[in-house]
């Protein structure tokens, strides 16, 4: 299965993200699954993609070409595909995906792990989609979804269909047994 994983270009302020990107790359060879990922080999991204690719496993990395040197292209990894822009990027990084799982990262991060958990309400990602709230690092993020269900702009059906967790169980079941969402209709 190939995993698309969204994190920060940075390591963050506290060890505790770094060892989250060392197991989530474990995790990802271990069960015989592909990295697919942002290309770079700075921050999480490099952390992750190295993991994956010293342990044996694959991994596939997406960059445009403005980024490859402020974030240092990762070319020792086993497919790195330059392109022009960052829509090309997010559309080849989901299209590759078969599960979308962020670890911590900034505004990027957060933008593209969102929009494939919108495109499933739309019919347009069929795929799960899990935020690795280490540190309760997606805990905001959490609420606001959960607000958006207290106030009638998100289906509590359709909220159960991402998940927020730090269990490697809970995830291989989420995955195992997830349903796309059924595809949102207006009225």
């Amino acid at each position: 299965m190939r995993i698309t994983v969204y994190c920060g270009a940075s390591l963050g302020n506290d060890e505790i993200y770094k060892n989250a990107a060392i197991e989530m790359g474990r995790w990802i060879v271990n069960n015989r699954h592909q990295l697919v990922y942002g290309g770079g080999k700075l921050g999480l991204m490099g952390i992750v993609s190295d993991t994956v690719m010293s342990e044996g496993g694959e991994v596939t990395g997406i960059i445009t070409h403005f980024l490859t040197e402020r974030e240092l292209a990762n070319e020792d990894i086993t497919k790195l595909i330059k392109v022009d822009t960052m829509p090309e990027r997010k559309k080849i990084m989901i299209d590759l995906g078969e599960v979308y799982i962020a670890l911590p990262g900034g505004p990027g991060t957060l933008e593209e792990i969102t929009e494939v958990v919108s495109w499933a309400r739309i019919g347009q990602n069929s795929n799960p989609c899990i935020f690795f709230n280490i540190n309760n690092y997606y805990e905001p993020i959490k609420n606001m979804f959960d607000n958006m269900v207290n106030s009638g702009f998100l289906t509590a059906e359709d909220r159960d269909k991402f998940l927020f967790t730090t269990s490697y169980e809970e995830m291989e079941n989420f995955i195992k047994t997830y349903t796309p969402p059924v595809t949102r209709k207006y009225k």
